[in-house]
C-alpha cells in the first residue's frame, strides 16, 4: 500500500506577530500530500483542527491501539475508502491552551491567520483545488467548534464542514465548570490571576487535572476579551462570590453556535456538506448541544448529516473514518 508524504511548513505569520500572549508567530504546520501527489493533478484540501490544548503536529502522533492521522489517511486512501486529498494541520495553540480559532485582542488573530494567511499560502504552495466546494474544515471538540463556526462565518472559504463533538449550547457545556474553576482559583490564591501565576510555575502542567480552571480562563480570553482588564479578559462570574455576571455571559453566548445559527444559516446553506456527530455519553453534554443545533438548523433549512454513537468525548478519532471519506466524496 502506497504512503502519502508529510511536509512541515514553517509559516511566519504576520497576523500573529506581537500577539498579546507572546506566543510564537512562526508556526509548524504539517501538510499531508496523498500517495499520487507526485504524479501531478490537483486535489481537494481538508483543514484538520485539533481540540483544546492541541496543535497540528499532534495529529502525527501514534498512541497505543490508535493510528496517527497519517496512518489513518494512508489506510483509508489505500483501501479505496477515501478519495485522495491534501490535509493541512494548523497550529492555533496559545499560552492558555487554545484560541477557539477566533480573533481576540486577548489572544491574537487566529481566525484571520487561518482564513487570510494559511489558506492562501496552501493554495499557492500546493496543487489544491482552490475553491470552497473542494475545501473542507473538520475538527473535534474545540476543533469541532472551530470547524462549524468558520464554516458558518466563511462560506467563501469552506464549502465542506465536519464537526465532531463541538462546543455548543454553552450553558450545558461550560456552566458546570465554573464552580470547579472557582474552587481551583481559591486553592491557589483566590483569583484567576493567582491561579495563572501558579500554573505557569509548574514544571509539569497537567491540563487534564486542571481542566475546569484552564478551560474557563482560555474561553474567557476568546469570548470576553477586555483590553482594560488586568488579565486582558473578563470572567463570566464574580471571583469572590461566584455570582454570574450576566453582561459577560451574554458575550460568551454570542459565540455559541446555537445562538449564531439564525444569522449564519444562509451561509451554512451554501455548504456542500454539514456533518455533525457526538457520542451519546459525552462527558461535557455536547450531544445535547448537537441535538439542539441540528434541530434549529433543520428548521432554518440547513441540511445536515447528524449521527450519534455510543461513546464519550475522549479517544474517538475512529470517527474520522466516517467524516473524512464523506468530506472527500462531496468535494467538487
Amino acid at each position: 500500500m502506497k504512503s502519502g508524504t508529510v511536509v512541515i511548513e514553517l509559516f511566519d505569520s504576520k497576523l500573529l506577530k506581537g500577539n498579546p500572549l507572546g506566543d510564537p508567530h512562526v508556526r509548524r504546520v504539517p501538510v499531508y500530500l496523498p500517495p499520487s501527489y507526485r504524479a501531478g493533478g490537483r486535489y481537494p484540501v481538508l483543514y484538520m483542527l485539533t481540540g483544546f490544548t492541541g496543535f497540528g503536529e499532534m495529529h502525527l502522533n501514534k498512541s497505543a491501539w490508535s493510528e496517527s492521522l497519517v496512518d489513518r489517511l494512508d489506510r483509508l486512501i489505500g483501501t479505496k475508502k477515501m478519495r485522495e486529498c491534501i490535509v493541512v494541520m494548523p497550529d492555533c495553540f496559545t499560552r492558555y491552551g487554545g484560541s477557539q480559532y477566533l480573533d481576540s485582542n486577548a489572544t491574537g488573530r487566529y481566525e484571520s491567520h487561518l482564513v487570510m494567511e494559511l489558506v492562501p499560502h496552501v493554495d499557492r504552495s500546493f496543487r489544491t483545488l482552490a475553491r470552497p466546494s473542494a475545501r473542507g474544515i473538520v475538527g473535534k471538540s474545540s476543533g469541532g467548534y472551530g470547524a462549524i463556526v468558520l464554516g458558518m462565518r466563511h462560506p467563501e472559504i469552506f464549502g465542506l464542514v465536519a464537526c465532531h463533538s463541538g462546543d455548543m449550547l454553552f450553558e450545558y457545556g461550560y456552566l458546570p465548570d465554573f464552580p470547579k474553576a472557582l474552587n481551583s482559583f481559591h486553592q491557589h490564591g483566590g483569583s484567576a490571576a493567582t491561579w495563572i501565576a501558579w500554573w505557569e510555575k509548574q514544571t509539569q502542567r497537567l491540563a487534564s487535572a486542571n481542566h475546569a480552571a484552564l478551560n474557563t480562563i482560555a474561553m474567557a480570553a476568546c469570548y470576553s476579551p477586555n483590553p482594560r482588564s488586568k488579565l486582558g479578559f473578563d470572567l463570566p462570574f464574580d471571583e469572590k462570590t461566584g455570582e454570574m455576571r450576566p453582561d459577560v455571559w451574554k458575550r460568551w453566548l454570542a459565540w455559541d453556535p446555537v445562538r449564531m445559527l439564525p444569522s449564519c444559516a444562509a451561509n451554512l446553506k451554501k455548504a456542500r456538506l454539514v456533518f455533525l456527530d457526538c457520542g451519546s455519553r459525552d462527558e461535557f453534554a455536547l450531544h445535547w448541544g448537537m441535538r439542539v443545533f441540528a434541530g434549529h438548523a433543520r428548521r432554518l433549512g440547513v441540511k445536515c448529516v447528524v449521527e450519534e454513537f455510543n461513546d464519550g468525548h475522549m479517544n474517538i478519532q475512529y470517527r474520522y473514518d466516517r467524516s473524512l471519506p464523506l468530506l472527500a466524496s462531496r468535494a467538487r
